[in-house]
This record gives structure tokens, sequence and C-alpha cells, in this order.
């Protein structure tokens, strides 16, 4: 990295922080996304783009800003885990049912 720390792996891809951060606040701006996970804001872009397009979320346009709604029965992609749905993932990371969360007002 070029201010000086060490980059190292993590457990979680960029994806599974993304999804973690819409779930806990569904209207959640990807400027505020991309600053939490750590990335530019192109490449949180380009990353809620590919969930939408897997079928992860999907979103809606409520005046200026976006809503986005997971589907919380979407499988994990990798073989080794297709049998397990997002929903439980994001479980153990937000600390409940990303479906349950109520819409969050922009």
């Amino acid at each position: 990295m070029s201010d000086g720390r060490q980059r190292t792996w993590t457990f979680l891809t960029n994806h599974a922080r993304v999804l973690c951060l819409i779930a806990e606040n569904p209207g959640i701006r990807l400027r505020d996304i991309a600053a939490r996970v750590e990335i530019t804001e192109r490449a949180c872009q380009r990353i809620v783009a590919e969930l939408e397009a897997d079928g992860y979320l999907t979103h809606e346009k409520i005046g200026r800003r976006n809503q986005y709604h997971l589907l919380p029965s979407t499988h994990l992609r990798h073989p080794l885990e297709n049998d397990i749905e997002i929903g439980v993932l994001l479980g153990l990371f937000v600390g409940r049912n990303p479906s349950d969360h109520p819409p969050v007002n922009p």
C-alpha cells in the first residue's frame, strides 16, 4: 500500500464486506461503503453491479438515493459452500437476518 501500511490477507472478501454493510443499512451510499471497506468508489460500484448481476441484491431509486434489497436465500458461489445461503453468512456478521431490516428513509 502506498500509505506505508503493510497489507495482509483477511478472511472476508470485499464483496462480503459490501454485502454486510448493505445488510446493516440498505440505504447506505456507495461513497460510505467505499470508505468503510477502504476501496475506491469505482471499485465499490463494480462490486455492487456484480452482486446485482449475479442475483444477490436488487436496488430501487428513491429520490436521489438507492435503496438496496438483499436476496438472503441466494447461495454462496464456491462449490464447497454453494449449499449455504448468504443470509446465513450475513447472520454471522450482521447479527440478524438481512430481510428483517426495516427500510431506511433516504
